[in-house]
């Protein structure tokens, strides 16, 4: 058997999933998971990651990249891993370009303390 089979039937197991339920959970049969499990077919990568988001595990530790099943957290600049964004944060997060340079963004940061501390409107 494959590392990724073994792991995925092992993850699923340990989940208290059947073959049925991963299968409900990924959008496809029974019997494609089954056949993943006992290495009759390799699945895609986009199966491979909707199987790892179903199991809350990642693609490369169902691949054998990696040994450890658990996610990653996020981690953001201040090492608070488990604070949510606020509705404004992310209203702001996500207007802002992605294609941005680093230099663009810290005056961002700059402009947005700035008008916080004088309680301004940008």
């Amino acid at each position: 058997m494959s590392v990724t089979s073994e792991r995925m039937k092992e993850q699923r197991k340990i989940k208290k999933l059947t073959q049925t339920s991963l299968a409900e959970l990924v959008n496809s049969s029974r019997s494609s998971i089954a056949q993943i499990e006992t290495d009759k077919y390799t699945p895609s990568f986009a199966m491979l990651s909707l199987i790892a988001d179903a199991l809350d595990t990642t693609v490369e530790y169902l691949q054998g990249k990696t040994d450890s099943p658990l996610k990653t957290p996020a981690v953001d600049d201040n090492g608070d891993e488990n604070k949510q964004l606020s509705p404004n944060q992310r209203r702001i997060a996500f207007s802002i370009d992605p294609d941005i340079s680093d230099e663009e963004r810290d005056d961002l940061i700059k402009l947005f303390e700035i008008a916080i501390k004088n309680r301004r409107r940008i």
